[in-house]
């Protein structure tokens, strides 16, 4: 390994104490590129070209070692070895995918997150809008239904008598306004439509961090490709140096080089931890509003199912109301229909009543988790974050 190869002399002995050595931290750092080495096929052939052109850079100025000065063509296989080192890291940086801490697409999708849950919420008042129509319906039912019951009691319906109360509660429901207009049915389609959108964009977004957190194989490849380069790269300017200048400057040169040997491992290290932070929290909040657009798909979806019901027994009662208004002999027939249907009915409004709230409070507890967690997301990152409300 290019390493190892570094921290010996070219006879294979350990190199005298007087010279500068590789700090622990260094020690380690070379240990991890080999391991990295070992199991990354790309970072193998990396390292062999880089022994290659390594050896051939020492060879030729180890043979012209005897005078104090480089030859032009010494000086050429120098230059063209660091040349080439920077080319293949620059290769396998660039195709790399980039863009690691700028994530304006996750920002823009938690607004636009934050923007359809707000049009949810209206929705949701809408239902309860309905829901106040459905109810005044349901009483004036319950009305007819009383007066029915008390007019029967009274001996309404023998010798001709009417049940005058009774069919003016049924009129008036009849001509009760509907409790679920049009406009409503295309705001339900409207939002379930906004709804299923999102879910398709966070789903798309999932793929992609799934895709950089399998990537992160690579990006570590990266900084050990960056790591083994400088090192490399100071070792031949070493090497250089003691051609053509006397050991003091050697010493120094050494000296001042090794301050960013001795740290780029670990500023790699950084940077990779950085980056795997990044990511976490990116699909830590990817996750969040993917978890809360499919319940509340699910209770729009309950929503749907409450609300065509309710309109199915609507339209039954409206029916038989008709029938009696049309038929009125056969009056108290239809009003026990009408009681059976008027429970089913009060049962259908309780449930949509509490899918409503169930949904409404799904929403607001969505908003304030991703909330948390953005404001938590944009203290560690570079992007500042949205003025979103609960």
């Amino acid at each position: 390994m290019m390493g190892r190869q570094s921290s010996k002399t070219k006879g294979g002995s350990p190199e005298p104490s007087s010279q500068v050595k590789p700090d622990l931290q260094l020690e380690a750092d070379l240990s991890s590129y080999e391991a990295a080495c070992r199991h990354d096929s790309t970072l193998q052939n990396f390292d062999a070209l880089l022994q290659e052109r390594t050896s051939h850079v020492i060879s030729t100025l180890a043979a012209g070692s005897g005078v104090q000065s480089m030859s032009f063509n010494s000086l050429k296989v120098v230059t063209g070895s660091l040349l080439e080192t920077n080319q293949g890291v620059a290769k396998i940086i660039l195709e790399s995918q980039r863009d690691i801490w700028n994530n304006p697409d996750l920002f823009s999708l938690v607004e636009e997150y934050f923007e359809n849950s707000k049009k949810t919420l209206d929705f949701c008042t809408a239902l309860e809008n309905c829901l106040k129509r459905a109810r005044n319906n349901q009483l004036i039912i319950q009305l007819a239904v009383n007066c029915f019951d008390e007019e029967v009691g009274l001996g309404v319906g023998l010798e001709g008598k009417k049940f005058v109360k009774t069919l003016e509660e049924l009129r008036k429901f009849k001509a009760a306004e509907e409790p679920f207009p049009k406009e409503f049915f295309l705001l339900l389609d409207s939002v379930g439509r906004q709804q299923e959108s999102m879910l398709g964009k966070l789903l798309a977004r999932k793929r992609k961090l799934d895709k950089k957190w399998k990537s992160m194989k690579t990006w570590r490849r990266v900084s050990n490709v960056l790591f083994v380069a400088t090192f490399v790269s100071v070792l031949i300017f070493s090497v250089v140096a003691a051609a053509i200048a006397a050991p003091p400057v050697v010493t120094a040169l050494a000296g001042a080089l090794s301050v960013p040997i001795g740290s780029v491992g670990r500023w790699c290290n950084s940077l990779w931890k950085r980056y795997e932070k990044e990511v976490k929290e990116q699909m830590e909040i990817t996750t969040t509003m993917d978890f809360f657009t499919r319940i509340t798909i699910y209770d729009i979806d309950d929503i749907r199912v409450l609300v065509s019901r309710l309109e199915i027994k609507i339209e039954s009662l409206l029916q038989t109301a008709d029938f009696v208004l049309g038929q009125e002999d056969s009056l108290k027939l239809a009003m026990d229909e009408i009681k059976r249907k008027l429970g089913e009915f009060m049962e259908i409004i309780e449930k949509l009543g509490q899918q409503a709230d169930k949904c409404s409070h799904d929403i607001r507890m969505a908003r304030a988790v991703i909330l948390q967690r953005m404001m938590g997301h944009s203290s560690t990152s570079t992007t500042g974050e949205g003025p979103w409300e609960l």
